[in-house]
């Protein structure tokens, strides 16, 4: 299959031959006027109608057809549709009746886009900017701002787009588009279409505190993750945590969190990202003034069923086959160990690494910490973590505990029947192997053979 841009120009191409015009839409047309680059492109196409169009297509590849209430044909990583409108029958962000029309002007087309940077429109083939609601100009001024009033309301979805655009841009909104943005319902979005732009707003946008900074002020926060609510009024020692509340220090982890998911596959980066929002979701219900101080004793703990609360809300459980419901938990319940470790009075053996390896990817846990240690204002030595994680690395326990030399078979061959003896035998063998006390399999079938004497 060509790339994408050079098989979007062949079919412009086509289209012109047959009467018609392909334009470049949306994303692809935005992020190639900021100078990045678009893995999907959608054309929409003018002057060819829809019984004529697909067999157009058909001549430049396999033609999908995707959508119900109006036909998308996509090619590769090439969507292409005819113009349509689109009017509000029912509630929810599918609630529309659209009707394809070849005949629409460019600017009747655009119309129906949620913002103006989303609503510019490319020639591939002359390369000519068609911008009818001045999208280019908001762009250049960083500025998001709604196409139309009246139908931008119709789609509660476009709320959270705002948020994730407003972030991955960096842009500003005028007072009267977050009261716009404010007062619409959203509780006809399912989980997955939060999560949708929640998971953008996270993975795209260099600093997703801008997003999680609107989400609070335009009121979102308090209608879709209400379990976040609290950190806003929950204030931190200023010894440890010059930065202020709860939220502020959130935010700050967000971002450093969003620094380190380099190099990390699409579930590890998810699970460290929403780690970063839920990690201290335990301390408005554990704060406290003790000493002359701020504490939280057992604020990780106490987060663990409020971080898998936002997890049901958000529907999220595995990314890619990755488990990242179970990271978050373990990065939320052991966020501190890193640290507690290195600063612990009586050093931390071996065992104690084995063992945590069981709950929690010490690497994933090691990027957190450092990510947690970072959010704040002033200096602080973080280098504990790096011993963390460099003990981890050496005793090779850094993604997964060892497996267990001793099996199920093994007994087996010594006479053992199965049944619960056997897997408490085993447990037990397991656990000196953990404290280092057997190394090889020799040794483990030594130590197994004096239990089962012994018994």
């Amino acid at each position: 299959m060509e790339p994408a841009a050079d098989l979007a120009t062949a079919i412009a191409r086509g289209v012109r031959e047959s009467g018609g015009r392909a334009l470049l839409v949306g994303g692809v047309v935005r992020d190639g006027l900021l100078g990045r680059a678009s893995k999907d492109v959608d054309l929409e196409v003018f002057g060819i109608p829809a019984d004529q169009l697909r067999p157009l297509l058909e001549r430049f590849g396999r033609v999908d057809v995707v959508g119900e209430s109006f036909t998308v044909f996509k090619i590769g990583n090439v969507d292409v549709s005819l113009p349509r409108r689109e009017s509000k029958v029912a509630r929810g962000h599918r609630g529309f009746a659209v009707e394809g029309d070849p005949s629409m002007s460019v600017a009747d087309a655009a119309r129906r886009r949620d913002f103006t940077i989303n609503a510019i429109l490319r020639d591939p083939l002359t390369g000519e900017i068609l911008d009818p609601f001045g999208g280019r100009e908001d762009l250049a001024a960083r500025r998001l701002r709604v196409v139309d009033p009246s139908t931008f309301v119709d789609d509660s979805l476009r709320v959270l787009r705002a948020l994730q655009f407003t972030a991955r841009f960096d842009l500003s909104i005028d007072d009267d588009t977050k009261r716009l943005l404010a007062s619409i319902p959203l509780d006809d979005l399912p989980a997955e279409r939060i999560w949708g732009e929640i998971e953008k707003l996270l993975l795209q946008a260099e600093r997703p505190s801008i997003g999680l900074a609107l989400a609070l002020e335009l009121g979102v926060v308090a209608r879709l993750l209400p379990e976040l609510l609290p950190l806003t009024t929950c204030e931190q020692d200023p010894e440890w945590h010059p930065e202020g509340n709860v939220w502020t220090h959130t935010l700050m982890v967000v971002d450093q969190a969003r620094r380190r998911i380099e190099g990390l596959d699409r579930g590890r980066a998810t699970a460290l990202m929403l780690s970063a929002i839920c990690h201290d979701l335990g301390k408005p219900v554990t704060t406290l003034h003790a000493d002359g101080h701020v504490k939280s004793p057992g604020h990780e703990e106490a987060g663990v069923p409020l971080a898998a609360a936002v997890l049901d809300r958000l529907n999220v459980h595995s990314v890619d086959g990755y488990d990242v419901r179970g990271a978050v938990i373990g990065l939320t319940r052991h966020h501190l160990r890193p640290v507690a470790f290195r600063k612990s009075p009586t050093p931390v053996g071996d065992g104690a690494f084995r063992r945590l390896a069981q709950k929690v990817d010490l690497e994933l846990l090691a990027r957190f910490a450092k990510a947690d240690c970072h959010g704040r204002r002033g200096t602080f030595d973080c280098s504990a973590i790096d011993w963390f994680l460099e003990r981890a690395r050496a005793l090779g326990v850094e993604h997964a505990p060892p497996k267990p030399l001793v099996l199920g078979r093994h007994l087996l061959d010594l006479g053992m029947r199965p049944g619960p003896a056997m897997g408490e035998l085993l447990r037990r063998i397991y656990e000196a192997q953990l404290d280092g006390e057997i190394t090889t399999l020799d040794e483990g079938l030594a130590r197994a053979r004096r239990l089962l004497e012994r018994n």
